[in-house]
């Protein structure tokens, strides 16, 4: 990274050169789960409910390994700005060991209790098998996909941003030509997605790790860093609790709508919520690519003491977040239909439902960019806690609760259920804006000391 480039280059094309490459990388990397879907959802209904009940199990161990490698980033970036090399090879040593750690514990931990979560929303023998066929390949090679996540991050860390598209769209372009050639050309089903998948993300690890560990970076990766400091390990971890609780906590998301979904819908209903969720990817992944992209430029400036740029960056930050959700909303809420057919061709009755379940889902979701924005502004500055607060909030306290609650006060269950989501929505949104109005100030005071 060159320092006096991000202390002294114009905020715009600073942020723009950082966040562009991040956008595609996030929405490349949304595309994994988006491909797999939209090819799954030509083999059969029970192959979507499969995937459906899968994903959330997956998402979690993803959470884990991003989040830390989210606390990396910005540990890293935070070092040196300050000029404290030394530290940030700690940093980023010690957080890959945590990343590998969590990929062989999890990788194996749910492995083992898979069948019985499956159990916990389907009796049908078909779905239940088709997941475990599905998950077992996936969850092998959660060690290897960790590391190539944690040097992803640190590349972001680095201002090596281009490097970290180029290895996102290595392997989306993998798994979107495996896919069917896998699923049908081999007639490999829900079997080929699955293993499209984790050879186009082991690909991607592997190369990026090539990549960091030769002679181009100037970020060291060293084994004598491999023993855990608290004074390196704690800040790295408190950084990542936030962004692991805030993908974390989709899985449980995803569990909840499962249940309540297949209690009051069936089948037809947790396959329109997957379809749900992957339009939101598409929606979501972008802006947190800009912000992502935003976040190196702030922790870097706010350790150099630099603030009116801080100030800079979380302003075009927040405007570019804003616009683009807004823009999405409007457009879903305009020609749902289009979307869903992006994600469904076989089954006429999936596609009404989900078709007037998206504006109820996504009705809050344009002004929602704020509060992403705002949670990667106080990641950046190193508020652990409050970033914390605004990732429990929309999710723990109000989203889940309110997918149980809702259904006691409407005649129709499915309405209530998705209609969970634009309340916490908005909620959320309000609190996190108030937060941020009431705390900027005094954090960046703090800052110049």
């Amino acid at each position: 990274m060159n320092q006096e480039y991000m202390k002294t280059r114009k905020i715009l094309p600073l942020v723009l050169s950082m966040s562009l490459p991040m956008v595609i990388s996030m929405a490349v990397n949304a595309l994994y789960n988006i491909v797999d879907s939209y090819f799954v959802a030509k083999i059969s209904e029970d192959a979507m409910t499969a995937l459906a009940l899968v994903f959330p199990m997956q998402n979690l161990v993803n959470a884990i390994v991003i989040g830390f490698a989210i606390g990396i980033n910005a540990r890293v970036a935070f070092y040196l700005g300050a000029k404290e090399e030394k530290l940030a090879d700690e940093s980023a040593s010690v957080g890959l060991l945590l990343n590998l750690i969590h990929g062989l514990v999890l990788a194996l931990l749910c492995s083992v209790i898979m069948p019985s979560f499956l159990r916990m929303f389907t009796g049908d023998t078909q779905v239940i098998a088709l997941a475990c066929t599905y998950s077992t390949r996936v969850f092998a090679f959660a060690p290897v996909i960790g590391l190539g996540l944690a040097y992803e991050k640190i590349f972001q860390a680095v201002g090596r941003m281009k490097v970290s598209m180029i290895c996102m769209m290595l392997g989306c372009v993998t798994n979107i030509i495996l896919d069917p050639v896998f699923i049908f050309a081999f007639d490999m089903g829900v079997q080929g997605a699955a293993l499209a998948t984790v050879i186009s993300q082991a690909i991607s690890a592997v190369w990026v790790i090539l990549f960091l560990t030769g002679k181009q970076t100037k970020l060291k990766i060293k084994t004598k860093y491999f023993k855990p400091k608290a004074s390196v390990l704690l800040p790295v971890c408190a950084l990542g609790v936030s962004p692991f609780i805030m993908n974390a906590t989709e899985s449980a998301i995803n569990i909840a709508f499962n249940a309540s979904l297949s209690r009051y819908g069936g089948d037809v209903a947790v396959g329109a919520m997957t379809i749900l969720s992957s339009i939101m990817q598409l929606q979501f992944m972008p802006v947190q690519g800009i912000a992502q992209g935003a976040q190196p430029i702030m922790s870097f400036n706010y350790g150099a003491k630099k603030m009116d740029r801080v100030k800079k960056a979380y302003r075009l930050l927040m405007i570019c977040s804003f616009t683009y959700t807004m823009i999405f909303c409007l457009a879903v809420e305009i020609a749902p239909g289009f979307f869903v057919h992006l994600f469904n061709s076989s089954s006429q009755e999936l596609f009404e439902m989900t078709k007037w379940a998206l504006r109820i889902y996504m009705a809050a979701t344009g002004v929602f960019g704020i509060q992403l924005a705002v949670q990667q502004v106080f990641m950046a500055l190193g508020q652990a806690k409050i970033s914390l607060f605004i990732a429990c909030l929309r999710k723990i306290i109000l989203l889940i609760p309110l997918i149980y609650i809702l259904p006691h006060f409407f005649a129709d269950k499915v309405f209530a259920v998705f209609l969970a989501e634009p309340v916490s929505d908005f909620i959320s949104v309000t609190v996190a804006a108030t937060l941020f109005f009431l705390n900027i100030k005094k954090i960046l005071k703090e800052g110049e000391v």
